[in-house]
């Protein structure tokens, strides 16, 4: 139990190492939820891209 202890402490540098772990693990979450924000908006407007050129093709065949 000693050495989890030790470990947790980390040398008596704990102050600055956990939260330095704690801001790291905000910031990629966030950059993964910006991501699949921004995959999902992408998608939509190929989506739309997409139908928008399927009709102008059927009207071209028209």
């Amino acid at each position: 139990m000693e050495a989890v202890a030790q470990f947790l402490d980390m040398g008596g540098y704990a102050a600055f190492v956990w939260p330095s772990f704690a801001v790291t693990a905000v910031v990629l979450v966030g950059l993964l939820v910006a991501s699949l924000r921004s995959l999902r908006a992408r998608e939509a407007a190929l989506e739309s891209l997409k139908q928008a050129g399927e009709e102008e093709a059927r009207e071209a065949e028209a």
